[in-house]
């Protein structure tokens, strides 16, 4: 079964009505780098630029941008939160050593207080939760870039996985934060629901996958495996009834920004990073440090981009040598880049000098 590119073409549903559907086949966008995010939604949606995407979370609000898998960074859509932060609330917890169990729930219902009178700035909400949970909530004895923060901000990701907590628009150059007003769905039925959209993007995919994905312990991944009862097909498990497949090869050039989605979330990685991708493309095999270069469905180089007012020089390091019908789809897709960020691209092929996250 060709199980890479049924994966590729979940991940790049045609004729996506909405962000939020593209996000939706996705399992979230990763938005620690905010640009990566709107390229990855941007790149799967024909004519959509950055000020669309932008739109969708600050005006529309059908996206919203949260703790997601991994306590890192996603836009989500709106419809699916209550789904999201009630199965991401039922995860243990893993280490937070400066808080009590007791001080957690007062930190939490401390943000959540704090924002439902509209978005603050980080040194506003110190103020605002010290002042509601107590002074020891606004110790700084949270070690943090070469600083130290207040205490309760070890519990960030917990308040935004109870739904009371996400990111909001920028004030100049502030981030803020907002009380999205989200009540988490029951815990057995959303982790349930998480565990078929994600089997529906990445599947066929095992516990230990799955487990990778969220930052979850794989005894957890297991038991909900049991209960959710997917389907074993060769390489895994799928939703019941869903295991068809795209009969041809994938063929075709795309470019994916850092952290994108599918390469992050497919497995196993041997397949995604054949050959020499395997050394190039990953940092200690990790997926997502590099933007990729695809050709037929499969990691074929990395790529650069450096930005200058409205001049975007787009470096591409192929693998192997593109032919002509490669180039020109390449070329494609170094303009749509360009559609999408609102500038002027150039394109070089060369070897990349610059390490990941660059």
């Amino acid at each position: 079964m060709n199980w890479n590119a049924r994966r590729l073409a979940r991940h790049f549903p045609d004729n996506p009505a909405t962000a939020a559907d593209v996000v939706a086949a996705m399992c979230g966008a990763h938005a620690q780098v905010m640009s990566a995010a709107e390229l990855s939604i941007g790149l799967r949606m024909p004519g959509v630029t950055r000020v669309e995407v932008r739109e969708a979370l600050w005006e529309e609000r059908s996206l919203v941008k949260t703790y997601g898998p991994r306590g890192t960074v996603h836009v989500l859509p709106t419809r699916d939160l209550a789904m999201w932060t009630g199965a991401l609330s039922s995860l243990p917890a893993g280490r937070i050593d400066l808080l009590t169990p007791d001080q957690i729930e007062q930190v939490v219902e401390a943000v959540g207080v704090a924002l439902k009178d509209g978005a603050l700035v980080i040194d506003e909400l110190d103020e605002a939760v010290t002042a509601i949970a107590g002074p020891w909530a606004g110790d700084r004895v949270m070690d943090a870039f070469q600083t130290k923060w207040p205490r309760w901000r070890q519990a960030v990701h917990l308040a935004a996985h109870r739904g009371v907590l996400a990111f909001g628009p920028t004030r100049g150059r502030k981030v803020t934060y907002i009380n999205p007003g989200v009540k988490p769905a029951d815990s057995d039925s959303a982790k349930a629901e998480l565990l078929r959209h994600y089997l529906h993007s990445y599947g066929p995919s095992t516990p230990q996958h799955f487990a990778r994905w969220l930052s979850a312990p794989v005894t957890w991944a297991s038991r909900l495996f049991e209960e959710v009862a997917p389907e074993k097909v060769e390489g895994g498990w799928v939703n019941r009834g869903d295991t068809r497949a795209p009969d041809e090869p994938v063929r075709g050039v795309r470019l994916l920004p850092y952290f994108d989605a599918f390469v992050v979330g497919s497995h196993p990685r041997e397949q995604l990073f054949p050959g020499q991708a395997w050394e190039r493309a990953l940092a200690r095999g990790q997926a997502g440090n590099y933007p990729v270069l695809l050709v037929d469905g499969v990691v074929a180089g990395v790529w650069h981009q450096r930005r200058s007012g409205r001049k975007i020089d787009i470096t591409v390091e192929p693998l192997a040598e593109l032919d002509a019908w490669q180039m020109a789809q390449l070329g494609e897709q170094v303009e749509r880049v360009g559609e999408i960020m609102e500038g002027v691209p150039r394109l070089t092929i060369d070897k990349i000098t610059v390490g990941p996250h660059a």
